[in-house]
């Protein structure tokens, strides 16, 4: 049971951290470096894609909204992890939390070891990692 809590303890923060850095990644603004860069950032807040039906985003605004849910969705595991391991639930519950946890967060890493960079990656990847751990290190009796 010692190991068990380590990784879910290990679980949630990383699922705090990830999606803290995520947060905080909204709120940075990177300047452009050179000619390239000032033009694809100018598209990006000012091109807006007619997709129909009155909806008109631009690249920008795509990006901040699955920004945004990216951290949401981290935060809201991270809580729900806790708050069930604070009520005490049952372990092969719990098992089965961290199954679910595992195959999400899971996905997530192989999306994001394949279409992103360093940080995400690292971060994604703990979150895998601890999750394994706590997924097999649950005893299936209560």
């Amino acid at each position: 049971m010692r190991k068990f809590s380590f990784w879910l303890w290990a679980v949630v923060i990383f699922q705090f951290v990830t999606a803290a850095f995520h947060a905080v990644s909204l709120f940075v603004n990177p300047s452009p470096q050179n000619d390239t860069e000032k033009q694809l950032f100018g598209l990006m807040d000012s091109y807006h894609m007619p997709l129909g039906m009155g909806f008109n985003p631009t690249f920008a605004d795509l990006l901040w909204a699955l920004s945004s849910c990216f951290a949401w969705l981290y935060l809201f595991a991270g809580l729900m992890n806790l708050y069930l391991y604070k009520k005490k639930i049952p372990i092969n519950v719990m098992k089965g939390v961290m199954g679910i946890n595992l195959i999400i967060f899971g996905i997530s890493f192989g999306i994001m070891a394949a279409l992103t960079f360093l940080p995400p990656i690292v971060c994604t990847g703990l979150v895998f990692v601890s999750c394994v751990g706590a997924y097999f290190t649950a005893n299936s009796k209560v």
